[in-house]
């Protein structure tokens, strides 16, 4: 076993990943989390890898970008997509899990390596000396984020992340609501809500006139990321906004009528026992008693109960492009790391898939070997040059799509075959470099 100790601080989905990958290949690892010593306005536990915004990692079909980076990190041994696949619970053709179950089953993979040490005290500075992994998240102490923010030499860019409310099952009227999947993938894995055009229109006005959350004086300038705004400002944008975003209809089929509703509410099963369903989309910065009002009028939530209502938090991150390399270095101190939404990445894979790459190449550096860069073919490989190489002054971070992969070496304007022959390159070529660049004896090989 290696006597180098590889650093990660923060227990996210990233920091559990990174400290995955060095242990998985004999480092020793110290993993800093705060939680609970200290707490976050949003964290309810101490367990790592906790979820607040939502409980899907997205779709698990390989015609998706978000199923292809799965199946790559599957294919890399991820711990994260290995026990989110263990505690998933129905969700169509996204990969959803029971929040508790996850948080605390990768809790349990970490605690249980007898190479990693878990410190739970707030890391104030960053080490003089790596292999150090920062995987603060959003949600950064001040002392971190300064620390930083000094380190960076940049102002950071942020902005505003949402959270979507949940339901308690025992309130829902399911005599109003009718189960089903989006074209019937998955079975009957959501309950939908549906609305007339009167009742969508008027849930669309109240939602107008719904009073916001006080903001801070730091929250002054707002900027929200656009694959998660709130449903509010989505509602400002126009009347039909809602109707082809989050509450859309199409392929949904009311069963009692036979015909699709003008919208809909999607609710999706947020733990394995089903008594809490989370409002899928409807994350929002309205008061706690407008949402209560508001969400009641739609169809099969009139006497709604709701364990945690919609919320939004601050989203710190650097500006990628600037400061890091494809390896997820940093650019003026290689020995030093970033990985999780702090790097430029967005989402909760996104985040789980950078840790799985900054965590191999701390464990590599430590043992003097070179970084590896995945190929620009694969989704790993894509995200790794997106958060180098994309435009420094006009960086936002983003989730993994195919617009990030290079273009095939013959065009097809054929979609689907398009997607397949993209899944099938980033495979085959992660399979090739798998086998070129990691140890043979590590587990998933």
């Amino acid at each position: 076993m290696a006597t180098t100790r590889v650093i990660i601080i923060g227990g996210g989905l990233a920091g559990s990943e990174a400290a995955w990958q060095a242990a998985r290949r004999g480092l020793r690892v110290d993993l800093h989390e705060m939680r609970p010593v200290r707490t976050t306005p949003v964290h309810a536990t101490g367990d790592l890898a906790e979820l607040v915004c939502s409980n899907s990692l997205k779709s698990n079909l390989l015609d998706t970008a978000s199923g292809l980076l799965k199946e790559e990190m599957r294919r890399c041994d991820s711990l994260i997509i290995r026990v989110a696949d263990a505690c998933r619970v129905p969700a169509g053709g996204a990969l959803a899990v029971d929040r508790e179950r996850f948080a605390r089953g990768v809790t349990e993979a970490i605690e249980s390596l007898p190479q990693v040490r878990v410190l739970r005290e707030e890391a104030r500075a960053i080490p003089d000396e790596g292999p150090c992994v920062l995987c603060t998240g959003p949600l950064a102490s001040e002392a971190i984020a300064s620390a930083i923010a000094r380190f960076t030499g940049r102002e950071y860019l942020y902005f505003f992340d949402a959270i979507s409310p949940i339901v308690d099952a025992d309130t829902i009227d399911l005599s109003k609501v009718f189960r089903a999947s989006r074209y019937g993938k998955g079975g009957e894995d959501y309950l939908n809500c549906p609305l007339t055009e009167t009742e969508y229109d008027r849930f669309h006005q109240a939602l107008l006139g719904a009073a916001e959350a006080p903001t801070h004086e730091f929250e002054k300038e707002i900027f929200y990321f656009e694959g998660c705004l709130p449903i509010e400002e989505m509602a400002r944008r126009g009347r039909e906004t809602l109707a082809f975003g989050p509450m859309k209809p199409v392929g949904l089929v009311d069963p009692r009528t036979g015909k699709q509703p003008f919208a809909v509410v999607q609710l999706r099963q947020d733990n394995l026992a089903a008594d809490f369903y989370s409002m899928v989309g409807f994350q929002n910065h309205l008061k706690f008693a407008e949402q209560i009002r508001v969400f009641r009028m739609i169809p099969g939530l009139e006497r709604a109960e709701f364990p945690r209502l919609g919320q939004v938090h601050r989203n710190s991150y650097i500006n990628a492009p600037a400061i890091l390399l494809p390896t997820f270095q940093a650019r003026r101190r290689r020995d030093l790391f970033f990985a999780g939404q702090i790097s430029g990445v967005e989402g909760y894979l996104e985040s789980a898939a950078s840790g799985l790459i900054a965590g191999i190449n701390a464990a590599r550096l430590a043992e003097t070997q070179p970084p590896l860069i995945f190929p620009a073919t694969t989704a790993l490989g894509a995200l790794s040059r997106y958060i180098s190489c994309a435009d420094a002054a006009h960086y936002q971070p983003t989730n993994i799509a195919f617009g990030l992969l290079p273009p095939l070496d013959r065009d097809t304007r054929d979609k689907r075959q398009k997607k397949a022959l993209l899944v099938r390159r980033a495979l085959d070529n992660l399979e090739a470099f798998i086998g070129q660049t990691l140890p043979a004896g590590v587990p998933g090989r």
